[in-house]
């Protein structure tokens, strides 16, 4: 028979996974005409292949210039890649659009979409583009399953700021 506090402790460390988190910043740009951009999130393999959309954040009513939805395409990489065969709204991954500032996404190895995951390489894109703005694209690469706390960024230059992942094994 097992002690209570023996007990607690497996509970405790089978309850702990594996984290992955990532901060997408959105900066502040002086423009006459601001739109807020819309941005797309997914990790792909080695070969390009989106294997999950994590966020794609557009504009969610529809407008005198049509739905929201209309303006995806201009996400080109994404859209190219994930976004045309997508059933739109997508469950647990669109979202309206985001002001300026840093927004977090977290996410549990143990769950889908990383629970899923061969091992090998991939890299977490963020692409954004925005009306009468710029569009822009980071892709940080990262090794998969984690083994070790990581933290990986990469900055943008107009349309994104900061993009942060930090995996925590």
């Amino acid at each position: 028979m097992r002690h209570p506090l023996m007990l607690s402790l497996l509970l405790i460390a089978s309850s702990a996974a594996a984290e992955i988190n990532v901060t997408v910043e959105i900066p502040r740009i002086d423009a006459s005409e601001y739109h807020r951009p819309y941005v797309a999130v997914w990790v792909e393999d080695g070969g390009h292949e989106v294997v999950a959309n994590l966020a794609v954040w557009y504009a969610q009513k529809e407008t005198k210039e049509g739905a929201g939805s209309k303006w995806l395409a201009d996400l080109r990489q994404w859209w190219r890649r994930s976004g045309r065969d997508q059933t739109l709204p997508i469950d647990g991954v669109s979202g309206a659009t985001r002001p300026v500032g840093q927004h977090q996404l977290r996410f549990d190895a143990a769950k889908p979409p990383f629970a899923a995951l061969k091992p090998g390489q991939y890299a977490l894109v963020v692409e954004a583009v925005r009306e009468v703005g710029g569009r822009e694209l980071l892709r940080i690469p990262f090794d998969w399953p984690v083994t070790a706390s990581r933290h990986l960024d990469a900055r943008g230059e107009h349309e994104l700021g900061l993009v942060k992942l930090d995996l925590i094994p």
